[in-house]
């Protein structure tokens, strides 16, 4: 069953910024962007690599092992050598804290 989980409060990510977080086994970045705030799997799909320290530029992450992107807001790998699109999770805002869904 799925669940909104209380993650971090807003100002914990910079704009244009991420933040890790784990959740019952859920690795999962978390996103502040111009278009909002959004969650992914932290982990890239070519690699395994981390995306905590990938740079965020608008809606697209780069992954900081060999420059993969991905679209924060869908998953969808943007260029190689990521060809698979990473897990997205819902979220929403509420009195300035932010919700994940995780199932």
């Amino acid at each position: 069953m799925s669940q909104w989980i209380d993650a971090c409060a807003t100002s914990d990510i910079d704009d244009e910024d991420l933040i890790a977080w784990e959740h019952d086994g859920h690795r999962i970045a978390i996103y502040n962007t111009e278009k909002g705030f959004f969650a992914t799997d932290l982990m890239c799909t070519h690699e395994e690599e981390s995306m905590e320290e990938g740079l965020v530029i608008d809606c697209v992450i780069e992954c900081p092992l060999h420059g993969g992107r991905f679209d924060i807001c869908t998953g969808k790998a943007l260029s190689a050598p990521v060809y698979e699109d990473l897990k997205t999770y819902p979220v929403k805002v509420e009195n300035n804290r932010v919700f994940v869904q995780v199932s």
